[in-house]
């Protein structure tokens, strides 16, 4: 998977810097670009090599490409990977309760159970729970729905690493979850809070198509890492 995932990458960012806006790898179709608050923007895009229903992401920060994924249609985690340290992660089929997307529209609640095994071995439980609130939003056009979330990671060895809450949104048209207000905290004691929230879509066509810039919210990280500096 590494022969596969590593090259990807570089081709990503390779297609990004040239010309500051995304082209998918050969045989792939980019749907959407979605620009989040905590200065990310994100490439949603499929690939006809991929199983039906699959769909990848590449998240771009103010340095470029941070992180590539793929998703089911259940919205399972099959891969991830970080391009700048080329750790991946990639879903074990055999865990007790995976995710799954149809059980949460039609229900309401999807509790999950599932591992994950990294490039180096590493194993991780993620046990949690997504809960739709009723709540229905539309952003730049699009007709969302707002999740609470709760997920905690687990060692192999049974020790909670980090713990997770917040709240997200989904799409039921185009079948995947959008970030949201993150509470997060880890072993170490470290607490933070973030805001990944959709602010636009563009779709073909549409100005700001395949942009890899980030728009909102860079100059108040620049402010902030200023301050951590002086």
């Amino acid at each position: 998977m590494l022969r596969i995932i590593a090259p990807l990458a570089l081709a990503l960012a390779a297609s990004a810097v040239q010309a500051a806006n995304f082209t998918p790898p050969q045989g792939c179709q980019l749907q959407v670009t979605v620009q989040n608050r905590g200065c990310s923007v994100v490439q949603y895009y499929t690939c006809k090599a991929d199983p039906a229903g699959d769909q990848r992401s590449a998240v771009f920060g103010k340095d470029g490409l941070q992180h590539l994924s793929r998703i089911d249609a259940e919205t399972r985690w099959v891969e991830s990977s970080d391009p700048n340290t080329g750790l991946a992660d990639y879903l074990v089929e055999r865990s007790k309760d995976h995710a799954s997307f149809r059980t949460l529209l039609e229900t309401g609640q999807d509790d999950f159970d599932f591992w994950t095994e990294s490039n180096t071995g590493e194993r991780l439980r993620h046990v949690g729970q997504d809960i739709l609130t009723g709540e229905k939003v539309e952003i730049d056009g699009e007709p969302l729905e707002v999740t609470r979330f709760q997920l905690r990671t687990y060692g192999a060895d049974g020790a909670l690493l980090i713990e997770r809450t917040g709240q997200q949104f989904i799409s039921r048209k185009m079948g995947r979850f959008y970030g949201g207000i993150e509470r997060q905290s880890d072993w170490t004691g470290q607490r933070q809070e973030t805001n990944d929230s959709p602010v636009t879509f563009a779709f073909p066509g549409e100005a700001g198509f395949g942009d890899t810039e980030p728009k909102f919210d860079c100059d108040q990280l620049l402010t902030q890492l200023l301050h951590e500096r002086a």
